[in-house]
């Protein structure tokens, strides 16, 4: 070998290919000794795929060293290039880390060098041409760990891509209500694991990736153009497994803050539901309490109110038709008094306390009302007309 050159002379070249078998076997053996993760992998039709991988990357190697053209054997040829991406990827799939793979390399390259090396100087080879011989090894075992490594990270990125539009997809056909053939085909497709149900929650775009963080991990996220949603609200839709029961209390904590609407719980193959009534609260504007998310469970009264609201307020119209004749202080001093009146269901006592005036103050404003709806204060269907167009006041 010339140092200039780096290449090997040919008897030295031929006596180190006709080893590569037994520096392959031994290769293997060691690797399956040293780092546990491959016994398995290597026993059987495996173990043989991998020994004549690992032989032709050597072969690659001494063919590089021992061209005419001194190429530099640091540098691997393309087949053992792809050949350790290919072998990156075949242990990301295999969901083996990095660095087992890593570690077999520095145990294949020490038991390379080491058996080459005996072949080597038996051959002939100088002994100042050694250090030359390892630093070519080395190097050219550094950029197969190189491209191994690339294509581990090239596949757990495309998987990961892949998964994550398999679950999109999923929570689109959850939010869009497909059949329940669908949505398990989706589900395993996506490697998710159903749970018994799914809340949807609605928030704004801009802090989905922080919530996420809180919730749990089976959490969904579906992507954009939405059934029913409004492209200007910028809200991403998140379905949260299992936050029924206790559970609740705890998402509606993670949620503080930030904004959201909250669905109900529903068995997970009905989570459209879940979206439709946190939608709808959305697009009815219903206000949330302070830092407090909207929890739709709470604003049932609401809901129903005002999911015609053309309705309401022809309801209101007609049914308070009698006070309009009415200035507006004396108006609204009796509509507050006879919404209190229906919901304390006639006790003068507590519509006092609540009004914060005198007993008497309230029966002489019912006195009032008595005298504008006559014997209608005591008709049931007046009743729940008066309870419904004065309810979400």
């Amino acid at each position: 070998m010339t140092p200039e050159q780096g290449t090997f002379a040919p008897e030295i070249a031929a006596a180190m290919v006709a080893e590569l078998p037994s520096v392959a076997e031994r290769t293997v053996a060691a690797i399956v000794v040293e780092v546990p993760s491959y016994a398995e992998a290597f026993r059987g039709p495996m173990g043989r795929k991998i020994e004549n991988a690992v032989q032709l990357a050597l072969a690659g190697f001494l063919e590089l060293a021992t061209s005419a053209g001194g190429a530099d054997a640091s540098r691997p040829v393309d087949p053992a290039i792809e050949g350790a991406y290919s072998l990156g990827r075949g242990e990301a799939r295999t969901g083996r880390p990095m660095d087992a793979l890593l570690a077999a390399y520095r145990v294949g390259a020490r038991v390379a060098w080491r058996h080459l090396s005996e072949t080597a100087v038996a051959a002939g080879m100088p002994a100042g041409s050694l250090a030359r011989f390892a630093e070519l090894v080395f190097a050219y075992i550094d950029r197969l760990s190189a491209a191994s490594a690339s294509g581990h990270a090239d596949h757990l990125a495309a998987s990961g891509r892949e998964r994550r539009r398999h679950l999109e997809r999923l929570a689109a056909l959850l939010v869009t209500g497909a059949p329940p053939y669908e949505l398990h085909a989706a589900a395993e497709r996506a490697d998710w694991t159903p749970p018994r149900t799914l809340t949807a929650v609605l928030l704004p775009e801009a802090v989905a990736r922080g919530a996420m963080g809180a919730l749990d991990a089976r959490t969904l996220q579906a992507g954009e153009d939405l059934p029913g949603a409004e492209p200007s609200t910028e809200r991403a839709v998140l379905l949260v497994p299992d936050a029924d029961g206790h559970a609740r209390a705890a998402l509606l904590t993670s949620l503080t803050g930030r904004g959201a609407v909250v669905g109900p719980p529903r068995p997970w193959q009905d989570a459209r539901s879940s979206y439709t009534r946190a939608l709808r609260a959305l697009q009815l504007q219903l206000l949330p309490d302070g830092d407090a998310p909207v929890d739709t469970e709470l604003r049932l009264a609401d809901l129903v109110l005002r999911a015609d609201a053309e309705a309401l307020t022809d309801l209101r119209t007609q049914v308070l038709a009698p006070l309009e004749r009415l200035a507006p202080g004396p108006r609204e001093k009796l509509l507050e008094t006879l919404r209190s009146w229906l919901l304390h269901h006639g006790r003068r006592e507590q519509v006092a306390a609540e009004l914060f005036v005198h007993p008497q103050t309230v029966r002489y404003r019912m006195g009032q009302l008595r005298d504008l709806y006559g014997k209608r204060l005591d008709d049931p269907q007046t009743v729940l007309e008066l309870t419904l167009a004065l309810g979400a006041r």
